[in-house]
C-alpha cells in the first residue's frame, strides 16, 4: 500500500460540459478553506491550505483537495464535496497523481 495522499479534484467544468463561473471560482473556494493545514503548520498571511489549492490542468481550471483534510475536519471534506455536487461540477476521485490522474480523467470524461 503506498503512502502517497491521494486527492480529490474539482474541475471547472459542469456535467453539462461548460465552464462554471465566476472565474475566480477555484481561488474563492481555496481561499475559504485556508484555515484547514496540517497540525503545527503555521498560517501565513493571504495563503492557501496545502489541502485545498487551485490549479489549471489540461487548461481547465481546477481545486485539488487532499483527502487528508477529512482527518482534521470531516465538515471541511462533505463541504468541498457538496460544492461540487450542489453547483454540478466535473470530479475526479482517488487520484493519486493529479497530473496523470486528470488529464487521464478528461479522456475518459470525454470518450
Amino acid at each position: 500500500m503506498s503512502d502517497s495522499p491521494i486527492y480529490f479534484v474539482i474541475l471547472g467544468q459542469t456535467l453539462q460540459g461548460e465552464r462554471f463561473r465566476p472565474s475566480d471560482w477555484a481561488e474563492r473556494l481555496a481561499g475559504v478553506m485556508a484555515p484547514y493545514r496540517p497540525p503545527g503548520a503555521g498560517a501565513g498571511h493571504l495563503t492557501y491550505s496545502p489541502y485545498v489549492v487551485p490549479r489549471v490542468i489540461a487548461g481547465i481550471k481546477c481545486v485539488v483537495v487532499d483527502e487528508r483534510i477529512r482527518q482534521i475536519e470531516p465538515l471541511a471534506w462533505k463541504f468541498v464535496h457538496d460544492f461540487a455536487s450542489d453547483n454540478d461540477l466535473v470530479t475526479l476521485q482517488d487520484i493519486q497523481d493529479v497530473e496523470t490522474g486528470v488529464s487521464s480523467g478528461l479522456a475518459s470524461k470525454k470518450a
